[in-house]
């Protein structure tokens, strides 16, 4: 794999990681007892802790980046497991 092909591939793992990492301890001003002010949207979170979620994003991401790698570099799982797996290839 080259450098090229393995940073795209991490780029688009932390992305997805992240949009499931974002909703992660978000209280909006409701649920934080906040006095929503008026143009404010009351769904909006009242701590978004950002610089905490893009850090939990960069560990998750790496991790499953990692597990991707190894079974890439093995050969853990080929094409025609996948095509197997998903009734292409009998």
């Amino acid at each position: 794999m080259s450098v090229t092909t393995a940073l795209a591939i991490y780029f688009i793992i932390w992305w997805v990681v992240l949009f499931a990492v974002l909703p992660f301890g978000v209280r909006n001003a409701s649920e934080a007892g906040v006095d929503v002010e008026p143009g404010h949207d009351p769904g909006a979170p009242t701590i978004p802790a950002l610089g905490a979620k893009l850090i939990w994003t960069t560990v998750v991401a790496s991790v499953v980046f990692a597990i991707c790698w190894v079974a890439y570099v093995y050969r853990l799982v080929t094409l025609d497991d996948l095509g197997t797996l998903w009734g292409l290839l009998k």
